[in-house]
């Protein structure tokens, strides 16, 4: 699922049960010598340099990471990459997870060695939380266009994608625009991967189905108003889609980033002629962001995370998994991008929109409100 709305913080006892993991944690203590350099250095140089990073990071051994499937974005590989590079155990935790819970997940850990040091969000959720993150500034921080990060690096975009409208070429006709899922044809096959109101491909879904009916960045009730109709229809199954349930027909068609799809293309070949579309008339794109954990329990490890995924072949990992690096133009002009895998991404028509940190608050609040209201 994904990213999306927030939870508030939480107090021990209940909060610790809904998580599912630890108990709360005891104070924690502050940093000191070493362990204090590694959480308060805002990037490799006030480290010591990327060698001196690179050796604490090796002697804690050890990067937590929350909610990353192996094969969103390709991230299975780049976990992979990072931990022969650089003799680091990754250990993932609650891979299908959306940000509400990363975020519950940091606070309710909060001191202990199984926090998260490390955060994937969708924008809504990310600038809503920028207490939660420690200040670094990768390498390649200053080729990253000022629009795409915090300007002391608390976050930092770093892939992304459109909305696109994955399906089953055997079981449905091919779908073109939103108003195409409304027909007959369609009937109990249509899936939104996840809840707008806590996962970030949902909440894009919804915004992409807005513009495809008449609504903006400022106005998404149109995009709610299409789900109602969709669910009225019966075409709007209430099922998370995975690869199982698209195998087995329950979720023909998936609404959810063009990587994903992709992904699905590629997972399900010679199974399912599993296919895709941006549909018309509604481009919706965004970038997902990373950010420290500032109380994270592994800090150089988490650092180094973060120059691994900004270098070139962070980013060309990314790229091989269908999504679109935020580096993705520089490289291209140094010459560095993977060729192959750029010219491979999906050709997008018509005028993309891409959400505004105000538009996102905005949209959000009102998701809150209205989403269950309106959907039952």
């Amino acid at each position: 699922m994904r990213t999306g709305s927030l939870r508030g913080a939480a107090v021990c006892g209940l909060a610790c049960v809904v998580v599912g993991l630890a108990a709360c944690a005891p104070p924690a203590k502050e940093a000191t010598g070493e362990a204090k350099k590694s959480s308060t250095a805002t990037s490799a140089t006030a480290f010591g340099g990327i060698d001196a990073l690179v050796a604490a990071a090796k002697k804690e051994g050890t990067l937590n990471v929350i909610a990353l499937p192996p094969d969103w974005a390709n991230y299975g590989e780049v976990i992979s990459a990072f931990s022969a590079k650089y003799g680091v155990k990754v250990v993932s935790a609650q891979p299908d997870a959306d940000s509400a819970t990363e975020v519950s997940t940091a606070k309710n850990l909060k001191g202990q060695s199984t926090a998260p040091d490390v955060f994937d969000l969708g924008k809504a959720v990310a600038v809503a939380n920028t207490d939660l993150y420690a200040p670094y500034k990768v390498q390649n921080f200053d080729a990253i266009p000022a629009e795409l990060k915090d300007p002391a690096g608390k976050w930092v975009n770093d892939y992304g994608g459109y909305i696109s409208i994955g399906y089953d070429a055997k079981k449905v006709p091919a779908p073109k625009t939103f108003a195409d899922l409304l027909k007959p044809e369609y009937k109990g096959k249509v899936a939104l991967n996840g809840n707008p109101t806590k996962a970030g491909a949902a909440f894009a879904g919804v915004v992409a189905a807005s513009l495809g009916n008449g609504g903006s960045a400022d106005d998404v009730a149109p995009g709610v108003d299409y789900f109602v109709k969709l669910k009225k229809a019966g075409n709007l199954v209430p099922v998370d889609p995975t690869p199982a349930t698209i195998q087995s027909g329950q979720t023909a068609v998936v609404i959810d980033w063009d990587y994903n799809n992709a992904g699905q293309t590629k997972a399900l070949a010679g199974k399912i002629d599993w296919k895709s579309v941006i549909p018309q008339g509604a481009v919706n794109g965004e970038y997902y962001v990373q950010a420290i954990n500032k109380d994270a329990p592994h800090p150089a490890a988490a650092r180094l995370w973060e120059e691994f995924l900004y270098s070139d072949a962070g980013q060309n990992l990314w790229l091989k998994g269908g999504a679109r690096p935020v580096r993705s133009e520089e490289m291209a002009k140094a010459g560095s991008i993977d060729k192959a895998a750029y010219a491979a991404l999906p050709k997008v028509s018509g005028f993309p929109v891409f959400l505004t940190e105000a538009h996102g608050m905005k949209i959000t609040d009102y998701l809150n409100e209205n989403w269950q209201k309106e959907m039952g």
